[in-house]
């Protein structure tokens, strides 16, 4: 059962090393990476739909590292590559788009009662039928559209009609395929769940709180979370997986059953517990089992989803206006057990935000021994009025990391204190709303690995090399303790990382030597001031020019930049007073350059207003917004009477096409928004 050549040299006993590219002439490093792309889709489907792997991680990981080098050194890149999956441009929003056919909810219930009363009125309205029982996912549904056989884009749920395109984060997703395998539609659309394995969560999770980081709530919330990042590449390095269990569009099937059997003929994982049952009774038992099962699974579930198999009855039984007549889902009990708290913690996550942590009797909790629970917030503590030695039901829903639901018995006067500074750095406290923040910014150890992500990110430096799992490695290696120490990386010294290599490490510290002299816009959006995005940066630095006048401005002097009002200059202002910032900054100042603005530059698109939709050819979306915005225009998000123009790529987003129709707003293709450039002594080349 495969789709590659017998004479394929990487599917059995594949190489770990390679000739030089340099050696290659151009057809034979194109043929070499066909063959590579051939057989990484294969150990793909081998490892995530058949479970059933050929060839170890280290064989798999020098296949893929050799066909990413072929691909740059020849300029070979696939739409479907295998190598796409690392992740894609960052995007500053997710456009919307209808789907296929709407993805309706399933009505659900947790008494039995209820589900014999769904079995009555199927069986009045078509007589006995069988089912097929699924488990019920508590992760992220997806619709999944492939064209010719190759992946073309995903869409999360959003209100069954439209969802958000979130395409190329979920092109990071290894067990959802670029390919389609086998005879299959030239048109198909299907729907999964997104999840996080619940062993790779847990682990997931330690990483995140060994390096101070805020863990995630539950699996459910990390994988909502990764599947909206705005950059493809933190989402390509978290542990998402997904099942596929319904066929929306393309293809027909007599049977769920028959579905469920042909969805891996097509290299689309499902799940090994559907199973198909005679009557209702059988569909009960079947939940009932996988209830006492729940716990040994590597995945969260809340339920089961008990689906009329016959097509032809569906067809019959139809939809309401929110869901349809031929499926229910029986849901799970909530855990809750009873314990007492016996201290509370306060973190301080990366970002700065302060997140307080119940820690409790060790208790069992849907067989899964719990001694620490989520306050979530101050506003929490408040509404429950929880403090040290309270007795407290804890829940975990189908939740990993469980939370506290209410206070039992109160054995304490008031509710827990919430401290004023910072536990890590004792900077003041600030509230935003319910949440926390430490105030530390640059100073604070807690924050100092979100500071660098964001510094080397694409809308600050754009440094290469220094994503979420990199940027940890430098911590914990002690090579970066501030983020000046950037700066001072040895080259020898990455190279000795697992994972790294002397290329790899001698390109880090090529990317940021070339960082060195940057726009003094991009240095003042990489150094975090609170408030200040792309476009505030330049206007700042076009209204001051130098960095030294921008941090020397007063409030009034602030003010008078258009678009700044009273609370962002006083931000800037504190963030520039913090004797902690000034410190880092020094220091930074003795590595970098910030280059002096042009005050006159890009008054062309003065007064206009742009809307991005769709994929564009000559930018990502981000770049094409800097653009106008560079040249004096403004990029907005969404359109309304005050937009000037639409341009729309490919694939544009229906909403915003729609409210440029509604709004007279004049809607450009790329080609004539490159024309308008033109027109306007614009260099796009």
């Amino acid at each position: 059962m495969t789709d590659v050549p017998e004479d394929n040299p990487y599917i059995r006993e594949p190489p770990t090393e390679f000739a030089p590219v340099e050696d290659l002439g151009e057809d034979e490093a194109r043929e070499q990476a066909e063959q590579l792309r051939a057989a990484l889709r294969y150990h793909d489907y081998r490892y995530y739909v058949e479970a059933d792997p050929l060839i170890g991680d280290r064989a798999y990981d020098a296949l893929f590292d050799r066909l990413r080098e072929l691909e740059a050194a020849f300029d070979l890149d696939a739409e479907a590559s295998p190598t796409r999956r690392v992740g894609g441009e960052p995007v500053d929003e997710f456009d919307s788009v209808e789907h296929v056919v709407p993805m309706l909810s399933i009505d659900s219930a947790g008494e039995e009662s209820e589900v014999r009363e769904f079995d009555d009125r199927v069986r009045r309205a078509v007589g006995d039928q069988r089912y097929v029982c699924e488990p019920k996912f508590d992760g992220v549904s997806i619709e999944v559209v492939y064209e010719g056989g190759t992946y073309e884009r995903a869409v999360t749920r959003g209100d069954g009609e439209v969802g958000d395109d979130v395409t190329e984060n979920v092109r990071t997703v290894s067990s959802i395929p670029q390919r389609l395998r086998g005879d299959h539609p030239d048109f198909l659309a299907v729907r999964g769940e997104l999840f996080m394995p619940r062993e790779a969560f847990n682990a997931y999770n330690r990483e995140r709180v060994e390096r101070g980081d805020d863990p995630f709530a539950n699996p459910r919330n990390a994988t909502a979370g990764t599947v909206r990042q705005q950059d493809p590449a933190v989402t390509a390095e978290r542990p998402l997986d997904c099942f596929f269990f319904e066929a929306l569009d393309g293809t027909e099937f007599d049977t769920q059953w028959e579905r469920h059997q042909t969805l891996p003929e097509w290299g689309l994982k499902v799940n090994d517990e559907v199973r198909r049952v005679d009557d209702i009774d059988a569909a009960i038992d079947y939940r009932d089992r996988l209830l006492d099962r729940r716990d040994d699974l590597d995945y969260e579930i809340d339920g089961v989803v008990i689906k009329v198999d016959d097509r032809d009855a569906c067809e019959r039984l139809g939809t309401t206006a929110r869901a349809p007549r031929w499926a229910f889902a029986y849901k799970f009990p909530a855990r809750t057990e009873e314990t007492t708290v016996r201290d509370i913690a306060v973190q301080v996550g990366r970002t700065g935000r302060l997140t307080p942590v119940a820690l409790l009797d060790p208790v069992e909790v849907g067989g899964v021994t719990v001694s620490r629970a989520s306050l979530h917030n101050p506003d929490q503590i408040a509404d429950l009025g929880v403090n040290v030695g309270d007795r407290v039901a804890v829940e975990r829903a189908g939740d990993v990391i469980p939370y506290v639901e209410e206070v039992l018995e109160k054995d304490s006067e008031g509710q827990f204190a919430f401290p004023d500074h910072c536990p890590v750095c004792d900077s003041a406290v600030e509230r935003d709303g319910p949440l926390a923040y430490c105030t530390g910014g640059l100073a604070c150890d807690a924050q100092l690995q979100r500071a660098i992500e964001h510094y080397a990110s694409r809308n600050a430096l754009d440094v290469e090399g220094l994503g979420e799992k990199s940027v940890q490695q430098l911590l914990d290696a002690g090579l970066v303790e501030r983020l000046p120490d950037l700066y001072t990386l040895d080259a020898a010294e990455l190279a000795a990382l697992e994972g790294w290599g002397e290329t790899s490490a001698e390109n880090l510290v090529a990317e940021l030597d070339a960082a060195r002299e940057p726009p003094l816009a991009d240095f003042l959006v990489a150094i975090g001031v609170p408030e200040v995005g792309p476009t505030v940066a330049r206007d700042l630095a076009r209204h001051f020019g130098t960095f030294e006048a921008v941090r020397a401005a007063s409030r009034e002097d602030l003010r008078e930049v258009e678009g700044i009002g009273e609370v962002v200059a006083d931000e800037i202002r504190e963030f520039f007073d913090s004797e902690r910032n000034r410190g880092v900054i020094e220091r930074l100042l003795d590595h970098v350059d910030p280059q002096a603005a042009d005050a006159e530059e890009g008054s062309e698109l003065d007064g206009l207003t742009f809307v991005f939709t769709g994929a564009l050819d000559r930018w990502t979306r981000s770049e094409a917004q800097e653009l106008v915005e560079r040249h004096g225009g403004a990029a907005t998000s969404s359109v309304s009477g005050n937009t000037d123009y639409l341009v729309a790529g490919e694939n544009p987003g229906a909403s915003k096409t729609s409210d440029a129709e509604a709004n007279d707003v004049p809607v450009l293709d790329e080609s004539a928004f490159v024309a308008l450039l033109d027109e306007r002594s614009i260099d796009v080349e």
